[in-house]
């Protein structure tokens, strides 16, 4: 993202959010600003991904920008249902404050055509462009992303379920009854616990999210009880906190 853009955008610290018009870009602050930038991407992508398709999170480590992050959503009722329903929600223990950003981004304005290149940036841009496309060229056949987990290494097979009695197998052979504890697999490496807590904490009645350290990709989400957890697991069924990720939730077995 452009100097000039990240200027333009960070004049959202001067609004107070009344005098700006709906639009597909969301601004967040009174972030957590011990957050490393990438792990707050990808915890603010899990945590909105939910409202529609998303195409750009902005997040700067600048002393300006820090606290603050930008989320580009493809149509302005996603980034209208996502300020409703998040506002305020407790992130990483401080409640997010929201509205729409001041400024349309460089994503936005390219894609309605009303982008209009900076001239210092114009030859960058072209030589960049060559290049992706050199590089997307590459990458044709290479089969880096597999139908299943595949950004991480992952297959069905390589995955253990740690049920008594040693089960490897994506879903048990006899599926647990209903109970208050879910089973999620297929998690990307990048999860931690807090992201999970933060995606099933807006269902009634959660308690605590455990994720095992030996065997990456899965975690345990207790509820109070069995209607609760089934709420959620409806809820997030498929979810994905990353793109080449949907959960997948069972019920635990006990």
């Amino acid at each position: 993202m452009a100097l000039q853009e990240r200027k333009e955008m960070g004049d959202n610290n001067n609004s107070t959010g009344t005098d700006v018009s709906q639009n597909m870009t969301i601004y967040i602050n009174n972030l957590n600003e011990k957050i490393k930038i990438d792990e707050l991407k990808t915890s603010l992508h899990a945590v909105f991904s939910q409202f529609g398709k998303i195409l750009e999170i902005l997040a700067f480590k600048t002393l300006k920008h820090k606290g603050q992050a930008w989320v580009i959503f493809e149509d302005v009722q996603s980034a209208s249902n996502a300020m409703r329903q998040m506002q305020s929600f407790p992130f990483y223990d401080k409640p997010m404050r929201i509205q729409y950003a001041k400024t349309k981004s460089d994503i936005i304005a390219k894609a309605d055509g009303t982008f209009v290149p900076r001239e210092k940036r114009r030859r960058h841009e072209e030589k960049g462009k060559k290049k992706k496309d050199q590089h997307d060229a590459n990458q044709v056949g290479v089969g880096l992303t597999p139908a299943y987990g595949g950004a991480y290494g992952t297959t069905p097979s390589q995955l253990q379920i740690p049920y008594p009695g040693g089960v490897k197998s994506m879903v048990p052979e006899a599926p647990a009854p209903p109970n208050n504890i879910l089973f999620i697999q297929n998690l990307p490496n990048e999860t931690t616990p807090m992201m999970l807590q933060m995606l099933f904490q807006q269902y009634p009645g959660f308690k605590e999210v455990r994720m095992v350290e030996a065997k990456p990709g899965i975690a345990f989400v207790e509820y109070g009880d069995e209607m609760q957890s089934t709420g959620a697991m409806h809820g997030l069924q498929g979810f994905k906190i990353l793109q080449q990720n949907s959960m997948l939730i069972t019920y635990a077995k006990k």
